[in-house]
């Protein structure tokens, strides 16, 4: 979920490749932890730039509430049952690939950490996972939505994809659409606009297939560029098109702009579907009772007591709640591999393997990968009464119904 171009992120993943070059062979050696005063843990995240607000939501305020524990509780258990502190090593990546590619090689090779931890976002995983893999390192890829998720897991073994592809988001999207349709809530029509970058690409691409198998129009389908702000002349041609459902595959200051132009331009659809940023806090606030009915990717059970417990730490700590969708995904995934560490120490190799066969207990609960991805998880979700709901798969146990229609915009 980041935003990037396609060229941007070949070029990054053209200079992760120069680098790899010029680094030669290294090996993955298991650490004797006999000496040692710390674990080194290091990651590269978008703390400015266009990235930050997403990053500075999903992925770091759990990178620093999971630090906070972990040392809190002594540091990171060992296999002999000793406990070693993390030592954070961090950059920032300014929202630019290259500087993402550049950071994970100096952590790599020249900060020699122990672990390096994800950046935000598909493009930047996809830009970094080359050097995870040469380097020997587990990369927990969380924040990346991508179809081609078991192709990366294939190519990369030390590589774990934790959200999901975009046909599982746009399948379960369609299956609630159908679902209206045939109880004469709304019309079969669609209109969708997409952000022309990895995360839309992906998204808009399994939505013409996901829509088409299930018999669902789509009567509107347009790109728009990175850094677009002005969404009327879109708003006003969906309108214009009668589709009642309107889907965007938007970044978090798009969403954010096109919540606010649709309620300026009276735009009113049955089904408002919208992309990365429904679920931040911030949009909450921003928006008051007006979110209620607004629909996107994720949600949360909230009769989970793990899951809601997490979030009350999350935001006694960090003085900010958590997003509905990738934060917690973000924490199990942290939990899983300080387990794997316990179980295996500090051998990368060791650890990938335990990451990729075995079981752990988590805030998400009885976690086991399948093919090095994360597959429980919530595929659609619907602000009802303040939460952000999980409401896809309808049939998992949690889930609750989508209202629909959404409720008309409050008269400005």
């Amino acid at each position: 979920m980041t935003l990037y171009s396609r060229r941007t992120t070949l070029r990054a993943i053209g200079l992760a490749a120069a680098l790899l070059a010029g680094a030669g062979s290294m090996a993955v050696i298991a650490q004797d932890t006999g000496d040692r005063t710390s674990v080194k843990i290091g990651y590269a995240i978008s703390k400015t730039g266009a990235n930050a607000g997403g990053a500075g939501i999903t992925t770091l305020p759990n990178y620093q509430l999971w630090v906070h524990e972990v040392n809190e509780a002594g540091g990171l258990e060992m296999p002999d049952g000793s406990r070693l502190p993390i030592e954070v090593i961090e950059y920032d990546d300014r929202s630019a690939s290259e500087e993402v590619v550049r950071a994970i090689e100096r952590l790599a090779t020249q900060d020699n950490v122990d672990f390096i931890l994800p950046p935000w976002g598909t493009g930047f995983n996809l830009a970094a996972a080359p050097l995870f893999d040469r380097f020997g390192y587990p990369q927990l890829a969380v924040s990346a939505v991508t179809d081609k998720a078991p192709e990366f897991a294939a190519r990369w073994s030390k590589s774990f994809w934790m959200l999901g592809g975009g046909h599982d988001y746009t399948e379960a999207l369609a299956d609630i659409l159908t679902d209206q349709h045939e109880a004469g809530t709304i019309n079969n029509d669609v209109a969708v606009i997409s952000v022309a970058d990895g995360f839309g690409i992906d998204l808009i691409t399994a939505a013409r297939q996901s829509f088409a198998d299930a018999g669902i129009n789509l009567v509107y389908d347009v790109t728009y560029p990175v850094g677009t702000t002005d969404f009327t002349p879109m708003l006003n041609e969906a309108a214009a098109s009668g589709a009642d459902t309107f889907v965007a595959f938007s970044y978090p200051p798009d969403t954010f702009a096109l919540t606010q132009q649709a309620q300026v331009a009276a735009y009113n659809p049955k089904v408002l579907y919208m992309g990365v940023g429904v679920g931040f806090p911030v949009y909450a606030a921003n928006n008051g009772d007006k979110i209620e009915g607004i629909m996107s990717l994720g949600g949360i059970d909230i009769t989970n007591e793990a899951v809601m417990e997490y979030r009350a730490r999350h935001t006694e700590f960090i003085g900010q709640a958590p997003d509905w969708w990738g934060s917690v995904i973000t924490y199990n995934s942290l939990q899983m591999l300080e387990e794997a560490i316990k179980r295996r120490g500090l051998d990368r190799e060791a650890v990938a393997e335990e990451l990729s066969t075995g079981t752990f207990e988590t805030v998400l609960g009885e976690v086991k990968l399948e093919d090095n991805q994360l597959r429980t998880l919530w595929f659609g979700g619907q602000w009802q009464d303040g939460n952000f709901v999980a409401v896809a798969p309808s049939d998992r146990e949690g889930a609750v119904a989508p209202r629909l229609p959404k409720a008309p915009w409050p008269a400005q």
